[in-house]
């Protein structure tokens, strides 16, 4: 354990905290040199520097690769959070230094891209042009392990309760039903008062069988006395949706102010059917007791005040 506590405070450099997170994600010696710019004899020679300062052994290396042991596991998390924080205090003295607002790291889920982030995102730009914001989309599952990591600042999207935890500050914005969609010209555009017996006939995409907002809509179906369909396409993914929307014709479901933002620029419509359920608000996340660079407090700022504009775009939808 000596020797242990010896090697993080004193002997790690930040390349050795590189090299393992590289290793981590190449899950190869060859690539992660070509990623590295070294040659594959030096990544070898410095991997094994540090599993002698550590006195453990971080990769298991066979001919298919390298595989993080558990203790491997850890340091690359302990790497993960020292380099995010690294970055982070190199882009603010950077930032302070130059007079703008410096680098903001945020996740986001596809609910919060097109309207209330790029809303945000143009007004930080209008108070400092150079301002940059660096967006990775995904879901909570994958972006809250990075938030935790300090590799993202903050986190914008549904505020889901199961994903509530002592370490998260959550902050709601406002509430945004779901609508269904189809492609322009669909058949059921044409129709006066298409409804859940239309939906079960066709072909739908859906959120993954995991997801909670999968359960509402299925037991939506069930409440019509209809079976969900059985001709259906999982993923969480905005581009995969509006692509089979468009390609095949089926239909799917997206938050309000999304579907009506692309149904203005012409790639969807939205029909009057009422999507019942209550779902979770759109907010913030951050993590407790990490100080926010100024970038990011001010990007956040930027988040409330387009959220209070796109309650307008999302009837019934109120602050919190």
């Amino acid at each position: 354990m000596t020797q242990i506590d010896r090697a993080l405070r004193s002997n790690l450099k930040l390349r050795h905290l590189q090299l393992v997170v590289a290793l981590d994600q190449f899950r190869h010696l060859g690539r992660t040199a070509e990623f590295l710019s070294v040659s594959q004899p030096a990544v070898s020679r410095m991997l094994s520097e540090v599993e002698t300062m550590l006195e453990l052994t971080l990769f298991d290396r066979s001919t298919r690769g390298t595989e993080p042991t558990a203790s491997g596991q850890a340091i690359v998390r302990f790497a993960r959070s020292v380099l995010a924080e690294y970055e982070r205090t190199r882009d603010e003295i950077a930032a302070e230094a130059s007079g703008v607002a410096g680098r903001t790291r945020v996740g986001s889920m596809v609910v919060a891209m097109p309207v209330l982030l790029a809303g945000a995102v143009r007004l930080l730009k209008e108070r400092s042009t150079l301002a940059t914001v660096l967006v990775e989309e995904g879901d909570l599952t994958h972006l809250l392990p990075k938030l935790r990591l300090g590799e993202l600042d903050l986190f914008v999207g549904r505020l889901e309760p199961g994903y509530a935890a002592p370490d998260l500050v959550t902050e709601p914005l406002f509430n945004e039903p779901m609508v269904v969609v189809v492609q322009r010209g669909h058949a059921l555009t044409r129709r006066a008062a298409p409804d859940w017996h239309d939906l079960a006939a066709l072909p739908c995409v859906l959120p993954p069988p995991w997801a909670s907002l999968r359960v509402k809509i299925e037991q939506t179906f069930y409440r019509h006395g209809l079976h969900p369909p059985t001709d259906v396409i999982e993923t969480a993914s905005f581009l995969a949706l509006t692509t089979f929307v468009q390609t095949r014709g089926a239909v799917g479901f997206l938050a309000c102010s999304v579907a009506r933002h692309y149904a203005q620029e012409g790639w969807l419509a939205v029909l009057p059917i009422a999507v019942p359920f209550e779902l979770p608000p759109i907010g913030l996340i951050t993590l407790r007791g990490r100080r926010l660079t100024p970038g990011a407090e001010q990007l956040m700022e930027c988040l409330r005040l387009t959220a209070r504009a796109t309650q307008d775009l999302a009837p019934g939808s109120g602050p919190k």
